[in-house]
């Protein structure tokens, strides 16, 4: 994206009555932001959708002073401005039909090839609700995910610290400018974000903090993951509108559950109880649901000998003459009892299958065992 086409993008965005969906359609129908501009309002009228007072509105000299501010605050804060037919803009977001036509970023932010959750929840979290999302993000630290939340407070800002406690990279969804943090309360944590993720806004830096952003925010927080798990929510809440927003993205969405006379359980056991989520008790949940494997490890060498105990040099003495048998077969033939046999050959297996390769004939398999495994063998 070119600076020209990002000014006209820019300007694009501050027209009312024109969102992201319908922004992109016009894109898409003329071939560029800039081209919107330069066509004649009788065509753009042409446009499913817009008409003649949204036409008129098109008009970039009522933006461009504006326009020129944003793009000198872009340069000098070092935003990160990603286009929506970029490459690099974030794939999950860009299959969303109501995505930002433009996102700010801030930071260190990496999403390519990345395993990315979202973790939302009340600004009112309890030490249960806490202790749960600090013990999941620890036990997932070792599949390096994106932990993404909204910098609120509560359960966000533990999922954005108990990220970076894990060195993990974490990424705040703001519902205004990149200019500012909200609340300040948190401002103290802005620095290391930066350093380990950062920030992503759809809102250009003359948009304060306004509580009606949130529900827009959120679509970015749904959007950006893999999964949205929801821990602890009231009835109603902020974080239910994320998870049922993942729910149209048709995303994973995981809430904690709690006792029904749990007052900020009550959204979470609802998500569950209407299978608009699955339940979730730990890290495992997730990774089982989601398919996620850890990183596979070294190969470690085999043990060429291991030192059997007399029991076991019987067994596979026996086993060598024998071949494959019964188990009842070669209690008797070592003369010992058939809940002794079980042991050693478990052993053996553990130990390696190179002992049973050395009889030359395939592995073991006992297709009848003795109803009474337990008594000895005459």
């Amino acid at each position: 994206m070119s600076e020209s086409e990002l000014i006209y993008l820019l300007a694009l965005q501050r027209i009312p009555n024109i969102g992201d969906v319908t922004a992109k359609k016009l894109v898409h129908h003329f071939g560029s932001a800039k081209a919107i501009f330069e066509t004649k309002k009788s065509k753009i009228m042409a446009v499913e959708g817009i008409g003649e007072r949204t036409a008129a509105l098109l008009d970039f000299s009522s933006y461009e002073r504006e326009v020129m501010q944003e793009l000198e605050f872009i340069n000098t804060a070092d935003i990160k401005v990603k286009y929506f037919q970029d490459n690099d803009y974030p794939q999950r977001l860009k299959h969303c039909i109501d995505a930002p036509i433009l996102l700010f970023e801030k930071g260190t932010i990496d999403l390519q090839q990345k395993k990315i959750i979202s973790i939302v929840g009340t600004r009112k979290a309890t030490t249960h609700g806490t202790a749960f999302c600090e013990q999941l993000i620890e036990d997932l630290a070792p599949l390096n995910p994106v932990i993404v939340s909204g910098f609120a407070y509560g359960i966000d800002i533990c999922a954005h610290k108990a990220a970076l406690a894990n060195n993990l990279q974490t990424i705040g969804c703001m519902a205004h400018g990149l200019n500012q943090i909200y609340p300040k309360a948190h401002k103290k944590y802005e620095k290391e974000v930066l350093k380990n993720g950062g920030f992503i806004s759809d809102f250009r830096s003359d948009k304060t903090f306004d509580r009606k952003n949130f529900l827009k925010r959120n679509r970015i927080i749904a959007g950006l993951s893999e999964a949205t798990i929801v821990i602890e929510s009231a009835e109603k809440g902020g974080s239910l509108v994320t998870a049922d927003i993942a729910n149209s993205y048709n995303r994973e969405v995981f809430a904690l559950p709690g006792r029904p006379t749990d007052i900020l359980s009550k959204g979470c056991n609802e998500l569950i109880k209407h299978q608009k989520a699955q339940m979730i008790t730990s890290a495992t949940d997730l990774i089982f649901y989601l398919g996620w494997e850890l990183e596979p490890q070294q190969p470690k060498q085999t043990q060429l000998f291991v030192e059997l105990s007399p029991e076991e040099e019987k067994v596979l003495s026996q086993l060598k003459d024998l071949g494959k048998t019964e188990l009842d077969v070669l209690a008797l033939a070592c003369q010992m009892p058939t809940f002794e046999i079980t042991t050693y050959l478990l052993n053996l297996e553990l130990n390696g299958s190179s002992f049973l390769k050395e009889c030359n004939k395939p592995k073991l398999e006992f297709y009848q065992i003795s109803k009474d495994v337990n008594k000895p063998t005459n």
